[in-house]
């Protein structure tokens, strides 16, 4: 299922003080503006353990691309106004609108992060973690994003993942390896076959 997809790191979380936080997020929303593309290969893990290998394409505004290991039929495309979910084993398409999704937080770069999210204590000065949430649509989820702080990346974080809890508790991880900013993506990236049509593309 679709939602199962994109789960949120759910945790108790005892808020830093709020000098930190702000220092910290304004940080977090100058790596995010920062970045125009980004390429890295990632390790997605659900709550049962299973893990899958593929190729994440970024692209600002709101285009993403999960690009999954050879053999694993599913992708997954922002086009900059929807996310869809293609299972091509059974010809199944799904979309739901990007501001639904917490990886909004990643791909619109015009949003506020201050306004929704707060710094999580690491215990390691040298990782940076965000939890994003909007209490006004908890059916969002939640988001999780790790950074590493890192002089040579933009805004000094390298992100190294995400962990996301859907409003029915199921949790994915994502870990990214490889990460390139701003170099060249076309377009054309974020295109999809659609399996309900013979020969078109969408």
């Amino acid at each position: 299922m679709l939602k199962n997809w994109v789960p949120f790191a759910a945790a108790i979380v005892v808020a830093a003080p709020a000098a930190a936080q702000s220092g910290d997020l304004a940080q977090v929303q100058n790596h995010l503006r920062a970045v125009n593309t980004m390429t890295a290969d990632f390790t997605q893990t659900d709550r049962a353990g299973k893990t899958l290998t593929g190729t994440l394409t970024l692209k600002k505004p709101g285009k993403i691309r999960f690009q999954y290991e050879k053999g694993v039929p599913i992708l997954v495309v922002g086009d900059g106004k929807a996310l869809t979910f293609i299972d091509y084993s059974v010809r199944q398409v799904q979309r739901w609108p990007i501001s639904n999704s917490p990886l909004g937080v990643l791909i619109n770069p015009d949003r506020d992060i201050a306004k929704f999210a707060k710094v999580v204590p690491s215990g390691d000065s040298r990782i940076l973690s965000v939890e994003g949430y909007d209490p006004k649509h908890p059916e969002y989820g939640r988001i999780t994003m790790v950074f590493a702080r890192d002089g040579a990346a933009p805004g000094g974080l390298m992100l190294q993942g995400w962990v996301t809890l859907d409003s029915q508790g199921n949790r994915t991880t994502i870990r990214l390896d490889n990460q390139r900013f701003n170099t060249p993506v076309s377009d054309g990236t974020f295109r999809w076959n659609d399996p309900r049509r013979t020969n078109r593309r969408n």
